[in-house]
């Protein structure tokens, strides 16, 4: 009796000590307020956003412990609105993230799945709408660079590098997945970052080849157009790059990002909220982003933030060319009421200007929000999230 009490707790170690190398993490973030447009689709609107700051969903993270400084880690994440409870992406439960990988402390990290670009990995922590403050409202017209996450990749391979002295980076594949065509909607990207004392630096690229069109691999492919609550652009090839830096001084943070993409014969545009404000197809649009942004911690609890960015547009069709711009300024101030939970007030103006083609006057677009029909458009937001 006495060997087999021996035994029976001898097992239980092990099994404490196998249950403590592993862990499985729930995590996810919601969020939602009361968002007032002057202009959307025409009319003036207040509607209960969902996301209006921060993307609403929820994940799952685990790693096991393979010893020598390698673990298995997998992550699983899925994106919905609050207000009814749908997905962002029809027919997809992991709409954001789906990978696993191995992690070594030495040499970095390689994963498999649906996954983020390097566009979102190490430019987008610099901008306002990728920041840690989260402000999905202020993210550039269309989110053209991906900033916002507004898709991820499907079919990719990644690979990130461990920390060396602050310097990071990483490059991503995600394949076509149809015989006989391996160009046709597949995407890669490059990115490398530098974290060291108040300096934070950041550069990335990101190409993606025929993601929608006639005759094209549309379900299967690294990139579906069109999905979550965004404006979208598809094109034959799409080339975008960017670089950023920011700087803190005690509570203040103040940081620059820009970045360019090239839609070369843009195949469709479409507004997923319905409004009437269609892209032409098969022209060249070309986007420069300039974003100034900041943030100052008048307390622990109460931070202010702000960005002003300015869009410059080149659009060339068979028709002549024109000159699309837009300048968007976002005030927001959040007060903490504890490490996971905050509250906060935000308002966005948006100016635009020039045509977008066909004779057609430019119109505002703000993020998240119906484009106004008219080249001004105010939103104002009010709300709650809560991290966990």
């Amino acid at each position: 009796m006495k060997n087999t009490l021996i035994i029976a707790g001898v097992l239980s170690a092990f099994a404490v000590s196998a249950h403590a190398q592993s862990s499985v993490t729930l995590y996810g973030s919601l969020d939602a307020g009361i968002v007032y447009a002057n202009n959307a689709g025409g009319h003036a609107a207040w509607n209960q956003g969902s996301g209006a700051l921060s993307d609403t969903y929820f994940g799952l993270k685990g790693s096991e412990d393979l010893g020598g400084g390698l673990h298995a880690i997998f992550t699983l994440e899925n994106g919905f609105n609050l207000n009814n409870g749908k997905n962002t992406e029809n027919n997809t439960m992991f709409n954001r993230q789906a990978f696993v990988g191995l992690q070594s402390d030495r040499f970095g990290t390689v994963t498999l799945g649906r996954q983020y670009d390097s566009m979102v990995d190490y430019l987008s922590p610099l901008s306002e709408a990728g920041s840690g403050y989260g402000n999905n409202m202020a993210a550039h017209p269309f989110d053209n660079d991906n900033l916002d996450h507004s898709f991820s990749i499907k079919n990719s391979v990644k690979y990130q590098s461990a920390n060396y002295a602050g310097f990071k980076f990483g490059g991503l594949y995600g394949f076509s997945n149809d015989a006989g065509q391996f160009s046709n909607n597949r995407a890669w990207s490059v990115g490398a970052s530098y974290n060291r004392g108040p300096l934070n630096a950041a550069a990335s690229y990101m190409q993606i080849n025929n993601s929608i069109g006639q005759n094209n691999n549309k379900q299967n492919g690294a990139v579906n157009a069109g999905n979550g609550n965004n404006f979208n652009l598809t094109a034959q090839t799409q080339r975008t790059m960017g670089a950023g830096v920011n700087y803190a001084y005690g509570p203040a943070t103040v940081g620059f990002v820009w970045t360019h993409t090239q839609y070369e014969n843009l195949l469709a545009g479409s507004d997923n909220a319905g409004s009437n404000f269609v892209v032409p197809t098969g022209t060249n649009l070309h986007l420069d982003n300039f974003e100034l942004n900041g943030s100052y911690a008048l307390t622990p609890a109460l931070a202010l933030n702000a960005s002003y960015t300015f869009t410059n547009g080149k659009l060339k069709s068979s028709t002549g060319s024109t000159d699309p711009k837009w300048h968007t300024v976002s005030l927001q101030a959040d007060y903490s009421l504890s490490k996971r939970t905050d509250v906060y007030v935000e308002g966005v103006y948006q100016h635009a200007s020039g045509s977008f083609g066909e004779g057609r006057e430019n119109v505002a677009m703000i993020n998240t929000l119906s484009p106004s029909t008219s080249q001004n458009q105010i939103a104002a937001t009010v709300g709650m999230r809560h991290r966990f």
